[in-house]
């Protein structure tokens, strides 16, 4: 009863297991292959990958599936590309090619959202939010699925003008660049109406606002310049009864409050977050996702990884809605026994 078991936890109706879900797990074909049988790899054709995909969901018990639609290919060619390291099975994610938007800070300070991407027909992005809830239900009928926004806010910035310039720009003038991010926000708050009105129950914002060590720009420049936009834009989203689900990558502990000030329902976070803190006060009124970290299944011996589902189950499990998760990932280059006894353990502690 994934799907059950998932909206209970949503709901904060406590599940009788804790819930969960994994990230890029479903495209380490090593471990895919160890778990269903299927001869696949990074070369299979796509539609024997997604079959084989659907088939770990099914047998690692996923009861929720991360989903968004809209990411940076709504800029088009319009973006700064900074490449790609080797991170997915086979390096077939690599990328040499870096172009960059800008030259100048004065150029970021100037750039016109509406003029370059124009406005919207309101009709067709919730259309398109429909499709692409139906289409993830439809793959995956037996689990919470959602659509949403990748691009929120500071991701669309990084996307749009690459990490050098973006902080090139926030230490020339950070009343400007707060300008930009205020414009930004009204363009993309278009997108924001648009899946308030669509049929999902639950939607998904990302926005990577932090980095591993924390914020960084000032800590009260996101709550003049981010914050306050996040309150507009979830505003018809809330209104709509929709379950919000936010998910930044890092250390956001400190913006905690802040978040949840925004009428987030639910928090996805990486091992940096301090759970701990999250759950002791707001356990009880929010669902919370992942936190295990990754480096444990990477190189960890089986007694450090039990001990890390075991560190996340006694935080959560006395929580409605906690969803277990490894929070940054399961990348290709876990050992696959590693990635298996970590299932094991998950597995024998879940049970309330």
């Amino acid at each position: 009863m994934p799907y059950e078991h998932g909206m209970a936890a949503l709901r904060l109706e406590m599940p009788p297991r804790v819930p969960r879900t994994e990230y890029s797990a479903t495209e380490h074909w090593s471990l895919v292959k160890a778990v269903t049988g299927t001869d696949v790899d990074a070369f299979s054709d796509v539609n024997v990958k997604w079959r084989a995909s659907r088939r770990f969901m099914e047998l690692w018990d996923f009861d929720f599936n991360w989903n968004t639609l809209i990411s940076g290919d709504e800029f088009g060619g319009t973006r700064t590309s900074m490449g790609h390291a080797v991170y997915a099975d086979s390096g077939v994610d690599f990328n040499t090619y870096i172009k960059e938007l800008f030259e100048d800070p004065e150029d970021v300070f100037r750039f016109d959202f509406y003029e370059t991407f124009g406005k919207q027909e309101h009709r067709t992005l919730v259309k398109r939010f429909d499709e692409s809830y139906a289409s993830a239900a439809a793959g995956s009928p037996d689990m919470v699925n959602m659509t949403g926004i990748y691009i929120t806010c500071m991701s669309g910035l990084i996307d749009l003008l690459g990490w050098d310039m973006l902080l090139t720009a926030a230490g020339t003038d950070l009343k400007r660049f707060g300008e930009l991010t205020e414009r930004y926000s009204e363009w993309i708050g278009q997108y924001f109406a648009a899946l308030a009105d669509c049929k999902a129950p639950v939607v998904m914002i990302h926005d990577d606002i932090v980095w591993t060590s924390g914020a960084f720009i000032n800590p009260e420049w996101y709550r003049r310049y981010v914050f306050p936009n996040y309150m507009k834009m979830f505003d018809r989203i809330r209104q709509n009864k929709k379950i919000i689900v936010y998910t930044s990558d890092g250390d956001y502990t400190e913006f905690i409050d802040d978040i949840a000030g925004c009428g987030v329902n639910c928090f996805v976070m990486e091992p940096m977050t301090d759970m701990a803190y999250f759950a002791e006060k707001y356990g009880k009124t929010h669902s919370f996702i992942g936190n295990a970290d990754t480096r444990i299944l990477l190189s960890g011996s089986r007694d450090d990884i039990y001990n890390e589902v075991k560190r996340c189950m006694d935080i959560g499990k006395k929580c409605p809605g906690y969803f277990m998760a490894v929070g940054n990932h399961i990348p290709a280059n876990t050992p696959v026994d590693n990635a298996l006894f970590y299932n094991d353990a998950y597995e024998k502690l879940s049970k309330r």
